[in-house]
């Protein structure tokens, strides 16, 4: 986990965000593996990572959605990251290609992921792999303290109408 930590603050650095990561080891290991805060002690969370020379150099992280309109789950794909000094071998492809299958195995019908549009080099990758961009769609997103005052509304109104969880 020490390892998979570093890679994702390495992520975080290139992405211009270094101080945008809390996550720690510990918490990454319980979602991975499974712990008290995951659904039912299950993981939540998946990996892969790619080695040279038994040195873990990169890794992709995933979880999965769920896409009403084709009725089945896929994959989403977090991270996707090798260190910068052993890109250009193929690593980042044979994870991508072993998510796929992966899709393929379980019978999903998607594999999505997210990419900053300055990244100019990531984005010719994805493209050698025929990914689709998905220029009409805009990501939102609720965090922090958005997140908190949103689900303060959701506890002043609880029981006055018929919301409920499934």
């Amino acid at each position: 986990m020490p390892t998979v930590h570093r890679l994702i603050r390495e992520l975080a650095e290139y992405e211009r965000e270094p101080d945008s990561v809390v996550a720690t080891a510990d918490d990454l290991a319980a979602a991975l593996f499974g712990g008290a805060d995951t659904p039912h002690g299950h993981p939540s969370l998946f990996g892969l990572v790619a080695e040279v020379d038994q040195q873990v150099v990169g890794m992709a992280l995933w979880f999965l959605n769920y896409s009403t309109w084709r009725g089945t789950h896929g994959i989403y794909l977090e991270d996707l990251y090798v260190s910068p000094e052993f890109r250009g071998r193929g690593l980042g492809k044979e994870m991508l290609a072993e998510l796929a299958a992966e899709c393929v195995r379980r019978g999903y019908r998607r594999l999505e992921w997210w990419v900053l549009d300055w990244n100019e080099s990531a984005i010719d990758f994805y493209r050698s792999v025929q990914a689709e961009a998905m220029a009409e769609w805009t990501v939102f997103r609720l965090a922090d303290e958005a997140l908190a005052a949103l689900a303060a509304e959701d506890r002043r109104h609880n029981g006055d109408r018929g919301v409920s969880g499934a």
